[in-house]
């Protein structure tokens, strides 16, 4: 297929052995196997597979992490092996199959630009619970503050294809933080991603893993923080936050108020709480149009147009906040007491918001082409 393959290795065991011959024995002619800065007492399995035909033994002097290891096979294949269509990196400890590889490199070459990620199945009861934890954790994290969705990602089985390999030198990150960063560069790049189920093998409860429970982990989440925190969503979230608590205080301040005066049931009650949502709603909404305008969605276009759609939206959520307010606290639970009107003013408006995400984002604030 013409493919490489791609071993990083730290302080190998004979597994490594094991997993070069096994690829050699599925067809491949291409291994760059790195030697990131080993112990001395560790070069014998190094020696071994560099005699093989076809394995490349790159090595760094000192120990420089996964990322980097990785990083130095990608800028070898670009410069020393032009006819190579792309990379497949694989994990030396015995846990990616031969047969799965070769699955992974067929389909890299059928997808074409796509990227082919080697997913592992975590339901099963073979799969450490620090692995199917860790990776639940991080899926959902993927998912709801970056807007990826993968089935694993901890998988070190990746075929990228040759045209993606200049990026992949360029990406931040030295260690198993780098492979966090190549996913989320590969949703800022707009690069589609295909997914091949693989063998879920783990040997010895993965005890011959370098992976640092706490530092790595640390690593890890600081990247995907920093990401979250530059992204739409996150600015969104926290203006809206702030003017949410805006509008809820004041809702509950006029309220309270318009209860003292009197207005504490029949069409009272009903105009109480439709004076309490406008006022408050007026003043949050003036305040929200201006840091989304500005500060999450950068919109350069005309304000008045922009202004125009912003209340247009408002309306709406406005008219059903107070409908659902009313319908569920008065008419379904028989609340009259500002405070619980508020509480039921929270979650109404909670389901409320990602409605209004969507249509500011793909309507109110959409940037022309």
């Amino acid at each position: 297929m013409n493919v490489t393959i791609v071993l990083p290795s730290l302080n190998p065991d004979e597994k490594m052995i094991r997993t070069v011959e096994g690829i050699l024995a599925e067809g491949f002619t291409d291994i760059v196997v790195v030697d990131d800065g080993s112990a001395e007492e560790y070069r014998k399995p190094f020696e071994t597979v560099a005699a093989m035909e076809g394995v490349t033994v790159l090595a760094h002097e000192v120990n420089k992490g996964k990322g980097r290891a990785m990083k130095t096979a990608f800028a070898y294949v670009l410069e020393h092996r032009p006819d190579s269509k792309g990379v497949v990196t694989v994990d030396g400890d015995g846990q990616h199959l031969p047969k799965d590889i070769r699955a992974c490199a067929e389909a890299m070459i059928a997808e074409g630009d796509k990227i082919v990620l080697g997913v592992r199945d975590f339901s099963k009861p073979e799969v450490p619970f620090k692995s199917r934890n860790g990776n639940n954790i991080t899926k959902a994290v993927f998912r709801i503050f970056c807007g990826i969705r993968i089935s694993d990602t901890q998988t070190g089985l990746r075929a990228i294809p040759r045209q993606h390999l200049p990026l992949m030198c360029e990406i931040a990150g030295e260690r198993y933080e780098y492979e966090t960063n190549q996913l989320l560069i590969f949703k800022d790049e707009g690069i589609k991603l295909h997914e091949v189920t693989i063998d879920t093998v783990y040997i010895d409860d993965n005890a011959s893993s370098h992976f640092h429970p706490f530092r790595d982990s640390w690593r890890i989440y600081k990247i995907i923080l920093k990401h979250i925190g530059k992204s739409v969503l996150a600015k969104f979230l926290g203006a809206s936050l702030l003017c949410f608590l805006i509008d809820t205080s004041l809702f509950y301040l006029l309220n309270t108020v318009l209860w003292g005066a009197g207005m504490t049931a029949g069409e009272d009650s009903q105009l109480r709480v439709a004076l309490a949502t406008i006022g408050a709603r007026v003043v949050s909404t003036i305040c929200n149009f201006c840091l989304n305008r500005k500060v999450v969605f950068q919109n350069t276009d005309d304000v008045k147009k922009t202004l125009i759609r912003y209340y247009i939206l408002a309306i709406c959520q406005m008219t059903l906040s107070f409908s659902l307010v009313y319908l569920v606290a008065e008419r379904l639970l028989g609340m009259t007491a500002g405070i619980l009107e508020s509480i039921v003013k929270f979650f109404v408006d909670m389901c409320l918001f990602v409605g209004s995400f969507l249509v500011q984002k793909h309507w109110v604030f959409k940037k022309g082409k």
